[in-house]
């Protein structure tokens, strides 16, 4: 039976790319057989269908093929080691998070079924008393609330397992749940909670051997919330770390790999995308800390170059492009030709927002600074702006005295005063008024002791 099963997955295996339906109907076949409770090579067999009939159903993006698989999956390792059921489940259900989104009906589509089959999931794994895989599925469901901005459901699901692995003594899991406690609050904007929640992983992770990956995470959330603050230098150190790490490991995978040793293709993929994403938010922090002439020297780099011709990578080019040359013109047609790169990252929206705000300030100061009275109208015209838009900002940076004037609304224009120099003998005399005061006090109190 064993030599049945082999023969029927190579087949199905090697007609995969060429004829997938062919391929989905031998996996099926493979996974009808039944196994005698002995017989390990038949397990093994359907384990690695069920795991390539996964795939199959993830490249062609049909999640509800693929949810049935994971069922399959249930009833035929029901009988199996715990460790091995859960590391199988874990990979089908990683499956759904990697669905492509190009072939969904609507936007997000699969993530409403990755829900539902997480959910079914935890509540399988408690029934059947499988506490760690129940655990670890359930921070696969707050990390699916909170890529759905279902920050409520998120925290509800944190707060629950964090008494669950402290008394377990789960230090690697705590500190992951902990990481994504303070992802959540970070989304939130609640930053001393999402610092607390970070410096609680950080020492999880410390009391425990760390996987590079995992240290990876936790150095690019520590840049996030430094980069909130305002601290790109720290910030930028943080990125490096995380890049620097996941860029060696990514090169190691590839090593073991090439030398036939079982390299992780998956480990390799997310390991690549986590580095691309750490460069990115290094190219950030340069552009932040108006220094966008390093960014050609930071991608020449051993490390760096690799990714140089990435499109997320060339799009943080178009920026530092833009930022170096001061033109908003540029920097506009970068965020409109790098749309779904900006879009899909709410840091790189977010400061680049604030960067563009930045930009248009300096502009518009360097426009109306030999101006008594300006036209608004003429202003916009040259920064490319709408009035509106123009009027608005204006009206911002005399709030905030960066700009001496007042706008003019009746006739469209902006009225600039002088800059009146500081007179010095105001704060001379307010310096003598104190100084005369302290003698009088003096020769009060001594008054009061001859008397």
């Amino acid at each position: 039976m064993s030599a049945d099963t082999s023969s029927l997955l190579s087949q199905a295996v090697s007609q995969r790319s060429s004829n997938p339906r062919q391929a989905e109907k031998l996996f099926k076949q493979i996974l009808s057989v039944k196994a005698a409770e002995n017989d390990a090579d038949v397990t093994r067999d359907q384990e690695t269908a069920l795991v390539e009939l996964g795939e199959l159903y993830r490249d062609e993006g049909n999640a509800v093929e693929l949810e049935k698989v994971l069922l399959m999956a249930r009833e035929i390792t029901s009988t199996t080691a715990k460790a091995k059921t859960a590391k199988l489940i874990l990979q089908l259900v990683n499956l759904f998070s990697t669905l492509p989104l190009a072939s969904s009906k609507t936007t997000n589509s699969s993530v409403p079924t990755l829900q539902s089959v997480l959910t079914s999931s935890i509540e399988w794994a408690r029934s059947t008393h499988r506490l760690f895989l129940a655990q670890s599925l359930s921070l696969r469901l707050a990390s699916a609330h909170l890529s759905t901005h279902a920050y409520r459901p998120a925290l509800n699901l944190v707060n629950t397992l964090l008494p669950e692995l402290k008394r377990l003594d789960d230090k690697l899991l705590l500190a992951e749940v902990h990481l994504l406690e303070s992802r959540v609050y970070q989304s939130l904007k609640n930053l001393p909670k999402a610092k607390a929640a970070l410096t609680s992983a950080r020492t999880a992770a410390n009391a425990i051997y760390c996987p590079p990956n995992a240290q990876a995470r936790l150095d690019v959330q520590s840049g996030i919330l430094h980069a909130e603050d305002g601290d790109w230098k720290t910030s930028y150190s943080y990125f490096f770390e995380a890049f620097e790490g996941l860029s060696n490991l990514v090169e190691n995978d590839r090593g073991r790999a090439s030398s036939g040793s079982g390299g992780n293709d998956v480990g390799v993929a997310g390991a690549g995308v986590g580095a691309i994403t750490a460069l990115k938010y290094m190219l950030l922090c340069k552009i932040m800390m108006n220094l966008p002439e390093d960014v050609t020297t930071l991608l020449s780099g051993k490390l760096a170059a690799k990714y140089a011709t990435h499109r997320e990578v060339e799009s943080m080019k178009a920026v530092a492009r833009a930022h170096a040359n001061r033109n908003l013109k540029e920097f506009r047609a970068a965020l409109r030709d790098y749309k779904e790169e900006f879009s899909t990252d709410p840091i790189i929206r977010q400061h680049l927002s604030a960067l563009f705000d930045r930009l248009l300030e300096q502009n518009l100061l360097r426009i109306v600074e030999p101006y008594s009275v300006v036209e608004i109208a003429h202003v916009a015209k040259l920064v490319d702006q709408g009035i509106q838009q123009v009027e608005t900002k204006l009206s911002q940076m005399i709030l905030d005295k960066v700009l001496d004037g007042v706008l003019d609304q009746g006739r469209g224009c902006l009225l600039l005063f002088d800059q009146a120099d500081n007179d010095e003998g105001y704060a001379d005399a307010i310096k003598m008024i104190d100084e005369v005061g302290k003698v009088v006090e003096s020769l009060y109190s001594k008054a009061m002791t001859i008397a």
